[in-house]
């Protein structure tokens, strides 16, 4: 994935430009007909039903009287009457649609489970200076396309992208509210626009605290926006320290309900992919592709089931009434610690994501805990966020990160991770301990 240092100078040369040239008229278009994704139970889209026509590939299509192209990639086994996910997925500048495809879609397709369809635009010149809206009357078009030959779940649309790709993300947020129902913004800033911005979407931003192309302030402010749109409460969450090669993520609070807000900082620069622990960028390793997935996959579909839930038949007779007892029973002592409780979020070939919540059972705050699982044979953690893993094999201990570590009575917390190996096998022996 070609997208580091080389491309740093020439994205901060263009910056001032970008913003300059992002604004114009934009085309309503899809947006205009689609209704909102959020807003309730939607129609399945044309495509649900027929043999499609489209496959995996480069596809070209005609938008704005130019030729434009976009790579497709469908999931495995595809059934055309199960509605899916649409994520689109922008490059950054001087990137292409095959860098991004062929990085499993910022991480995201190892991870779908073929639940998803995906869909990576190439941008003019390499970019997506929406001059006029031509870049948003393409994910019009795009998404015409694709949803009059393929069954997509329309409450199921995403986007995301890194640098210029954020800001396309964030250009979709603000002028497709009523079609896209959550967006990742990696490094980004207002470089394609922001037509429109006044509507509620649920917005997760990462970005880097010393990123030397395109300023954390510029993320932040992205970021603001849809704590404004959200109703959320405004805040300034925490961010890491220089040199602690950490991450830090924040979820509003107050938003409204199904709107949330998501935030991460980490100690690094311009980069889609910080590593915990290391200075080093790595596609595999990264945390963001789980955290996003995660935040996507949170919202449920509207789409309505095909057949109709049975119905039960009302018992005929009058179930048996009970005597009280004529002794109080006995009273169980309050229980005390923590709990852990693990679950697989997906699994794909060769590999898995998981979650563990950390419940505090007691009747006083926990300000520190420790998880210990055992990984079965041939799984091995390959990146953990929201705790500090000793091992990824075997015998693994989990402690809660610096700013997880304190939860209240009857509250929980989480951590999670991806890992290698056949996730259809549960870790063994997940112990909790408090500090």
């Amino acid at each position: 994935m070609v997208k580091r240092t080389q491309l740093l100078s020439s994205l901060a040369a263009a910056t001032v430009l970008l913003a300059a040239t992002a604004a114009g008229v934009l085309n309503a278009g899809f947006g205009g007909a689609a209704e909102a994704a959020t807003n309730g139970t939607l129609a399945a889209t044309a495509g649900c039903g027929k043999a499609p026509t489209l496959s995996n590939g480069t596809r070209t299509i005609t938008s704005s009287g130019q030729n434009r192209s976009y790579i497709l990639r469908i999931p495995d086994g595809y059934d055309r009457n199960h509605p899916y996910r649409l994520v689109f997925g922008f490059h950054w500048l001087n990137g292409s649609a095959n860098n991004v495809a062929s990085a499993g879609y910022y991480g995201l397709l190892p991870l779908s489970n073929n639940s998803t369809i995906f869909v990576a635009p190439q941008g003019i010149d390499a970019g997506w200076a929406n001059t006029n809206g031509r870049d948003l009357t393409l994910f019009d078009d795009i998404s015409r396309q694709v949803e009059n030959d393929l069954c997509v779940d329309t409450s199921q649309r995403f986007a995301l992208g890194w640098s210029y790709g954020g800001a396309m993300s964030y250009a979709v947020a603000c002028a497709r509210a009523s079609v896209i129902r959550a967006v990742a913004v990696l490094s980004g800033a207002n470089l394609s626009g922001c037509n429109g911005g006044t509507q509620p979407v649920p917005y997760f931003g990462i970005h880097g605290t010393h990123d030397s192309v395109l300023n954390i302030s510029m993320g932040r402010s992205l970021r603001d926006t849809f704590v404004r749109n959200n109703g959320c409460t405004p805040q300034s969450p925490r961010e890491p320290a220089m040199n602690s090669f950490s991450h830090i993520t924040t979820t509003y609070s107050g938003c409204r309900a199904g709107y949330p807000v998501q935030w991460a900082a980490f100690d690094g620069d311009h980069t889609p992919s910080p590593v915990d622990g290391s200075g080093s960028p790595n596609d595999s390793r990264t945390w963001t592709s789980g955290e996003i997935w995660r935040f996507f996959s949170q919202f449920e579909s509207t789409t309505p089931p095909t057949t109709a839930p049975p119905t039960s038949t009302p018992p005929t007779s009058t179930p048996p009434t009970s005597t009280p007892p004529t002794t109080p029973p006995p009273t169980t002592p309050a229980p005390t610690g923590c709990a852990a409780t693990y679950r697989t979020i997906n699994t794909w070939p060769g590999g898995f994501q998981a979650e563990v919540t950390v419940a505090n059972n007691s009747a006083a705050s926990i300000n520190g805990w420790t998880v210990r699982l055992t990984m079965a044979s041939g799984q091995a953690i390959s990146s953990l966020w929201n705790g500090v893993n000793t091992g990824t094999t075997g015998n693994v201990s989990v402690q809660n990160a610096a700013y997880n570590g304190t939860v209240a009575p009857n509250a929980s917390t989480t951590f999670g991770f991806t890992a290698t190996g056949n996730g259809a096998t549960a870790p063994g022996n997940v112990t909790c301990t408090t500090s």
